[in-house]
């Protein structure tokens, strides 16, 4: 069996490093935030290139609060995208503001700028980009049509951690960028965690009051908020895994031009050459017959994903908005297409190359073509 993901064999590679950190955070018995959570922050602001990072408790509530931290409540709209993880959505709602969802470029898979300005209306407050599968959003068009009606640009960034273009990381681009270290993610903790990445410290010092029961001083509560902070043995743990992220997202990127150049059957790949503005989270082929190809691969013993199956737009719990099938074609065609192949940074060059051979197989069989 070809796994998806393989998460034992990251911790094969670095399992020492990650049991020192954590056992001193055990003996410390300083366990919700304290000093350890705040070398990450310094950290990873550092290495995304921004000011501040505050560390949360997961990639959700990044969202939700650099939602609250900008301002945005009921009443309010932000634009963003239906294909994405319903998380993206959750957090909008959570704030009390309306989703606005464009459709997603059929190239790039990521929001559409062209598609921006038709939306925006006297209640916008906030373009939200998702740079799926970890390939940048094209910011630089976001950010022009952003500045045009003078609305916060949050960067959903949970997938995209390292991906850069032109000197700018991910989470950079925005006001304020948000993170998920959900195990699976290119730097993932060992349980939930989240972070904001931000130059501007109005921004920063919002979500650290908000991620702490709006706390200014111990029991002086001046403002309402949550328990979303990060707990010690993450922030050990990611402070470990950090010095890593760039070596990982090489090999992600390696993996994945070895999938672009050996795949040769009737299907549609992402766009690549793959490089630095692409963390390469996800990688995900299009296929007309996609539960057929995958039920094949499985019995072949390789194990696949979708990244996602069903746009949040037509999800039960987010109907009451009122959009309805056809409404975001792109998005639509994509999630009845995708199938994510095998990539961590660990797997064998063997396994790539197994997966490629079956995969191209499966594709000139009748049965495959079949819709």
């Amino acid at each position: 069996m070809i796994p998806f993901l393989d998460l034992q064999a990251q911790y094969h590679s670095i399992g020492p490093q990650l049991e020192k950190a954590v056992t001193a955070t055990m003996r410390d018995c300083n366990f919700v935030l304290g000093e350890r959570v705040e070398n990450f922050e310094a950290g990873f602001a550092d290495y995304s290139g921004t000011e501040f990072c505050v560390a949360v408790n997961s990639g959700t509530s990044a969202l939700h609060l650099a939602l609250l931290a900008a301002g945005i409540g009921p009443g309010d709209e932000v634009i963003t995208v239906p294909m994405t993880f319903v998380a993206t959505t959750a957090a909008i709602v959570y704030s009390g503001a309306t989703p606005v969802f464009v459709d997603i470029d059929p190239l790039t898979w990521t929001m559409n700028p062209d598609l921006i300005a038709e939306k925006v209306t006297g209640r916008t407050k906030a373009i939200m980009p998702v740079h799926l599968h970890g390939r940048l959003a094209d910011m630089e068009a976001i950010g022009t049509v952003a500045r045009r009606f003078g609305l916060i640009v949050i960067e959903d960034a949970a997938q995209a951690h390292g991906a850069e273009r032109h000197g700018i990381r991910a989470g950079a681009f925005g006001d304020i960028g948000c993170f998920s270290f959900y195990p699976g993610k290119n730097l993932g903790a060992c349980g939930e965690g989240g972070a904001i990445t931000t130059n501007r410290a109005d921004l920063a010092a919002a979500v650290r009051l908000l991620r702490d029961w709006g706390q200014q001083g111990k029991y002086n509560h001046v403002r309402h908020g949550f328990n979303f902070r990060m707990d010690a043995i993450q922030g050990a743990v990611l402070g470990v895994k950090l010095s890593f992220l760039d070596e990982w997202n090489d090999a992600r990127r390696r993996i994945s031009n070895l999938y672009d150049d050996g795949l040769t059957g009737e299907m549609r790949l992402p766009a690549g050459p793959f490089g630095a503005d692409h963390a390469c989270h996800v990688y995900a082929v299009r296929v007309t017959n996609r539960d057929q190809v995958r039920a094949m691969l499985a019995d072949a013993g390789i194990a696949t994903n979708i990244h996602y199956p069903v746009p949040v737009h037509l999800q039960p719990a987010y109907t009451g908005f009122g959009y309805s099938l056809g409404d975001f074609p792109v998005s639509e065609n994509l999630a009845r297409e995708t199938l994510s192949l095998p990539l961590y940074p660990e797997i064998p060059d063997s396994d790539v190359a197994l997966v490629i051979d079956i995969l191209n197989m499966v594709m000139a069989q009748p049965l495959a073509r079949t819709a």
